[in-house]
């Protein structure tokens, strides 16, 4: 069927509602049509001036109308084209001149991803700058590093938001690339052999709508390139959703050190009133998997029959528009979640004292090594010392002063509990993610 699947409007910016609006998508058909009309007229295949005279006119299609042609014709192009007809007269019987359905279908879709890609790009600019933003605010802000949600050795919020930073720049210039693949559309006819146009006419429609014409389209564009795009998409989504898996932890009571703006107003719980819960972040960790959901599918558009089949269509009817229209969501949504992030300082000193100093263990290791002990004697003897600490027997630092295998004096301990030391190289991590 012709009608465009409609987006959840709880999730749909405004410019992504117009963009795949059924009403918007039949004007791009018609630019599409009228653009391989001037072309066949430069050609002189097509009298001069029919374009400009069904311009003139200032059609005004009606969505609803073609879908009632087309609950007749069973075909969505010939319902379009038949009520341009009604609409233009005679001057339309030139439209769609040794055209078939994909070369309309495939270069507006083209046109329809290319201006969708384009508005998600600049929402992903958007969130890279408010990350960039707080990266440099929060540089030199020390906190516990993790791994496995264990504490590991500190590193600044800084330097993890910049390493979101980095990664949401990927994900920006895989999308850039896409846009680059997908902006290519045919008018090729039946099985791309131009045997009813040209190459040459081809390349004039397409240019004038932006577009490059396709190598070799067969009777579709190759949906490699689509894939590629949704492909982009779902990296680009999945490192949203990293970025709201972190802030659900940092936001958790225990943790506490940095949590969702909580608004004038805004209610956590209808049954606790005490609740203030990371409901962005979940809900942008369950958006990445729609938007994820939508790969599969491409890849297998990829692989249709000969010079084409349309099992690909009913899938693009639902993936285009619900993926595209749920990740620009998500930027805006993750931009917002950025900006206002409400970071605990005070919170994150807490958590690294609790470690207690463990975390020197490291540097600990490798002086003793550099004493001259074997590394796995010394690494026995640094965690004997720890493990001692971690069950509330001495600090780190106490139990490894009376240790008589440990041959470190009390200066050179010193000088290894040093996190101004652990951390000299914020300045320099930070400042290279935000440069690239």
């Amino acid at each position: 069927m012709a009608a465009q699947i409609a987006m959840i409007p709880r999730y749909t910016p405004a410019d992504f509602a117009t963009l795949w609006s059924s009403e918007h998508r039949y004007e791009v058909w018609l630019d599409v049509e009228l653009a391989a009309c001037e072309a066949m007229e430069e050609a002189n295949v097509v009298p001069q001036g029919t374009a400009a005279r069904i311009r003139a006119k200032n059609l005004v299609l009606s969505a609803a109308r073609i879908e009632e042609i087309e609950r007749t014709v069973k075909h969505d192009v010939i319902a379009f084209l038949t009520h341009v007809e009604q609409l233009a007269g005679a001057d339309a019987r030139w439209l769609h001149r040794g055209m078939t359905s994909s070369d309309v279908l495939d270069t507006s879709f083209a046109i329809l991803l290319r201006d969708a890609t384009d508005a998600m790009l600049k929402r992903a600019d958007a969130l890279v700058s408010a990350l960039a933003k707080r990266a440099r605010e929060h540089k030199k802000t020390p906190m516990m590093g993790r791994s496995h949600g264990i504490f590991a050795e500190p590193v600044t919020f800084g330097i993890v938001l910049a390493g979101h930073h980095a990664e949401i720049a990927r994900g920006r210039a895989r999308l850039a690339q896409a846009r680059v693949h997908i902006a290519y559309g045919k008018i090729a006819g039946a099985v791309g052999t131009y045997a009813h146009v040209t190459p040459a006419i081809e390349q004039r429609a397409l240019a004038a709508l932006g577009l490059q014409p396709e190598v070799v389209s067969t009777q579709v564009v190759p949906r490699d390139r689509h894939a590629e795009l949704f492909c982009a998409m779902a990296l680009l989504s999945a490192g949203i959703e990293r970025l709201a898996t972190n802030v659900r932890h940092w936001q958790r009571s225990e943790v506490g050190e940095a949590e969702e703006a909580f608004t004038v107003g805004q209610k956590g719980s209808s049954a606790m009133p005490h609740k203030r819960n990371p409901i962005s972040s979940e809900n942008l960790c369950g958006l990445a998997r729609v938007v994820r959901a939508a790969c599969i599918p491409a890849l297998e558009n990829v692989a249709l029959w000969h010079e084409r089949d349309i099992s690909h269509s009913s899938v693009e009817r639902m993936i285009a528009p619900d993926a595209t229209t749920t990740l620009a969501f998500m930027l805006d949504r993750a931009c917002s979640l950025v900006e206002g992030l409400v970071v605990y300082p005070e919170r994150m000193k807490q958590n690294l004292d609790r470690a207690a100093e463990l975390f020197f263990s490291e540097a600990v290791l490798l002086a003793l090594v550099e004493a001259g002990l074997p590394r796995q004697e010394a690494y026995v003897l640094v965690q004997r010392n720890a493990m001692r600490a971690w069950h509330g027997d001495g600090t780190f630092r106490e139990n490894l002063a009376s240790d008589a295998d440990v041959k470190l004096s009390h200066q050179q301990l010193a000088e290894l509990f040093d996190l101004d030391h652990a951390l000299k190289w914020a300045d320099t991590i930070v400042d290279r993610a935000l440069s690239n």
